[in-house]
């Protein structure tokens, strides 16, 4: 029988709604696919599935427990490390994680990078050590990490392409949408770079109803009461009791009007529920329309009321075609055995 190999994640936080949290899961579930038992390791979580290391959160409040962390990591034949070691808000859980896998198979997937945020930018790149391996969501960031001496590949994020069917009608009754009030849908935490007036500027030019579905984070909470007191079109906040698959089945169309975003999933979950989007041109963005896709300028809602009036089903289709083609969860276990075999940690028999 063969041995069991043993996986960690080790991020801030696990378990949760936020992005980081989300694409670490589907990393999970890519590794269980290859034979691995995932353990997963962070500052914050769930604590049924998540041990949680104190010290190791974005909201720390006193040192690491480097001993606990030395426990969690230990016997495990590869560690992904998400974000942790690329975005230091607790610089002192990055010094602590760096240190308990030098000379150690890892992985270190960047979703941010320190020099995207005013606060972190002057305390430089992501630690190296010849093994690990460093992975970029786009081609922007792996651009920008070999500019700081940084070498990294690319790998996407990845969607199911069929996702479940959301209730349109049964989620519309219960967030009190009549059936032929139109939605435009923001699915997107509330922070001041999520550009929350150009989407909710677009659903007033479309006469529509604004559909916010995440809460204000990081002081932005006062900005966002007084956005929202000014918008002369109903709004709506929370996601509600449904799924995000709801959600999207229950919305018309999709903005993502965000000055930056490391990827910005729901420009793919748009496109996977068929949805039409209205994307922003933030730097990484440019990467996916040259991919193909056809999105909407949110600047220019006439193109989009068009669209409404007398719709194109065939973008939606084309749309699809290309997400299937690029970002297709179903290869992600075959991507992460391709970098296990370089790594050594499985052999090249192994793997999907």
């Amino acid at each position: 029988m063969q041995e069991v190999r043993r996986a960690g994640i080790v991020s801030y936080r696990l378990g949760g709604a936020d992005g980081v949290s989300i694409e670490a899961e589907k990393w999970a579930w890519a590794l269980e696919r290859l034979g691995f038992e995932v353990h997963r390791i962070a500052g914050a979580g769930n604590g049924d599935t998540v041990e949680v290391i104190s010290g190791l959160g974005i909201e720390h409040d006193g040192p690491v427990d480097e001993a606990a962390l030395h426990r969690a990591l230990a016997n495990l034949d590869v560690v992904i490390v998400e974000n942790l070691l690329s975005l230091p808000l607790n610089p002192a859980a990055g010094i602590a994680v760096a240190s308990a896998l030098r000379h150690r198979p890892a992985i270190l997937r960047h979703h941010d990078l320190a020099w995207h945020r005013e606060d972190t930018a002057a305390l430089g790149p992501p630690p190296d050590d010849d093994a690990w391996r460093h992975v970029a969501i786009s081609h922007l960031g792996a651009s920008e990490l070999a500019e700081h001496g940084v070498s990294a590949s690319v790998l996407y994020n990845r969607f199911a392409m069929d996702p479940p069917l959301g209730n349109r009608a049964k989620t519309r009754a219960q967030m009190g949408i009549a059936a032929t009030e139109r939605v435009v849908l923001q699915p997107t935490r509330a922070l001041r770079r999520k550009n929350i007036p150009l989407g909710l500027h677009l659903a007033e030019s479309l006469g529509a109803t604004y559909w916010l579905t995440a809460a204000a984070e990081d002081g932005f909470g006062a900005e966002l009461e007084s956005i929202v007191n000014d918008a002369t079109t109903k709004v709506l906040r929370g996601q509600g009791p449904g799924t995000m698959d709801d959600v999207y089945a229950a919305a018309d169309v999709v903005v993502l009007p965000s000055t930056w975003e490391g990827f910005g999933n729901p420009v793919i979950e748009s496109v996977t529920h068929h949805r039409p989007l209205a994307l922003a041109r933030y730097p990484v963005a440019n990467e996916l329309f040259d991919l193909g896709f056809a999105f909407f300028d949110p600047h220019s809602p006439d193109d989009l009321h068009k669209w409404l009036i007398a719709p194109d089903l065939g973008l939606l289709g084309r749309n699809h075609a290309i997400a299937r083609q690029h970002f297709d969860i179903e290869e992600l276990p075959g991507e992460i055995a391709r970098l296990l075999r370089e790594m050594g940690v499985i052999s090249a028999d192994e793997g999907v």
